[in-house]
């Protein structure tokens, strides 16, 4: 196809035409289809069915230590889910402590003990007048609105290839006291599918923050979620604690990671690992906020799997539900706006999303447009800080949930409303050159 910036006014006038036609004929049809989250498939949520026949009135429902998990007790998680979690997230047991079903319920407690109690003893946040996150854009929209709900100013951080503009992040960190965490999603980020290199993780691990209480919010949520069986086409993520301890700052960072898109993303189990510091600040909160959570979840889970090798095999199947759609979705883009010149698009290789870039100006029209035609997306801005692109132009894909058939229709009308935009923007360009 030719490149439409290059196509004269008259060519683009019937290029609209037609594809306008096109586009009138699938609104006609009043589908509804929803790429707005990246929710496992139902497919996806089949594969762990078998691990709710795991416990039931017949099993020994004790732990490894003898403790009946149907009862009080263990607050910070039974030992073989610490074990298992921990080979998860290339931890040790004793670097966890295990909670609920949600990582985002965690990262948003941290923060909202943050303001009101401080980091190890550190002035609470909300008696500062100032206090500032460092997000890196596109990023995830929840993590943006739990700074956002606590009032927290959020400052955009250019996200590349191989991680965060880090010496952005260094001048930041280094020199701003009020200058207090960053949000990261290092592996298979959301919505870029990026993983941040070793080069990035070593400058993570060895920056000399202004602050004393800042601290590096590692929310790997996508760290066992390869697209493809081969090592050569999976990501490969420096372990950040590890790194953080040998450069001398092992308080530096929390690492959140959770079963959501291995399990069932209503009922997983979540963790967090972080030094022997933070974890004991941790706790002495935890003790007054619950009893404990989950524990016959913790060994539904842990019972299911029994090992690493066992959840790696699961989400090779995983895998083989969402690899044809991410396939999909790139060659459609490929095949009938590659060469048009007005949009890019990532090819990750593992994780939930592709991250779309438009012409500037016309993300926001774009995802209104498709909505016309019955295909829900996520809103555009929603990967920025306030809900606010300052390019309007990055639209996050999610492949996961929809079938094939009903992917592969929602892709012909999002394609054709990227180009009727893009065609409108062109053109307007034209009259006022």
């Amino acid at each position: 196809m030719k490149s439409y910036r290059k196509m004269t006014r008259e060519e683009l006038l019937a290029e609209k035409a037609h594809r306008q036609k096109q586009f009138d004929a699938k609104k006609a049809e009043g589908l509804k289809l929803d790429m707005s989250r990246g929710k496992p498939s139902t497919a996806q949520l089949n594969l762990s069915r078998q691990m709710m026949n795991v416990l039931n009135s017949e099993v020994y429902y004790n732990d490894e230590t003898g403790t009946d998990v149907r009862n009080y007790g263990i607050l910070f998680g039974i030992p073989e889910a610490k074990y298992l979690m921990g080979k998860m997230s290339e931890v040790e047991p004793e670097d966890m402590i295990i909670f609920g079903n949600s990582s985002l319920n965690i990262m948003f407690d941290t923060v909202a003990r943050s303001m009101t109690h401080g980091v190890c003893g550190s002035t609470p946040w909300c008696r500062l007048d100032k206090v500032k996150f460092l997000c890196p854009v596109p990023g995830y929209d929840r993590h943006f609105r739990i700074t956002e709900f606590f009032g927290i100013e959020m400052i955009n951080i250019p996200l590349y290839q191989d991680g965060p503009d880090m010496d952005l992040v260094q001048k930041y960190v280094e020199n701003d006291p009020s200058v207090k965490g960053i949000w990261c999603v290092p592996k298979y980020a959301n919505p870029t599918g990026y993983t941040y290199s070793e080069e990035t993780v070593l400058r993570f691990a060895n920056l000399h923050p202004a602050a004393e209480d800042f601290r590096i919010y590692w929310d790997n949520a996508y760290s066992i979620h390869h697209l493809y069986d081969d090592p050569k086409k999976q990501d490969y993520l420096l372990e950040i604690l590890r790194e953080c301890r040998k450069a001398g700052r092992p308080d530096m960072v929390y690492k959140f990671i959770s079963t959501s898109k291995v399990t069932f993303p209503g009922a997983g189990i979540a963790a967090l690992a972080a030094s022997q510091r933070n974890l004991k600040d941790i706790k002495k909160y935890m003790q007054v906020q619950t009893i404990g959570h989950d524990k016959m979840n913790q060994l539904r889970h842990v019972r299911y799997f029994g090992n690493m090798a066992n959840m790696h095999e699961h989400m090779r199947r995983h895998a083989a539900i969402l690899r044809p759609k991410f396939e999909l979705v790139e060659t459609m883009l490929e095949r009938e706006i590659g060469d048009a010149e007005i949009g890019e698009w990532t090819k990750p290789r593992g994780g939930y999303f592709i991250s779309f870039d438009s012409m500037d100006g016309c993300a926001k029209e774009i995802v209104a447009r498709a909505a016309e035609a019955g295909v829900k997306m996520t809103e555009a801005g929603a990967t920025f800080p306030y809900g606010r692109d300052p390019r309007d132009r990055n639209i996050r894909i999610a492949p996961s949930y929809p079938t094939e058939t009903e992917l592969r229709e929602a892709m012909e009308i999002f394609i054709l409303a990227i180009r009727l935009v893009s065609i409108e923007k062109l053109l307007k360009e034209g009259q006022e050159a």
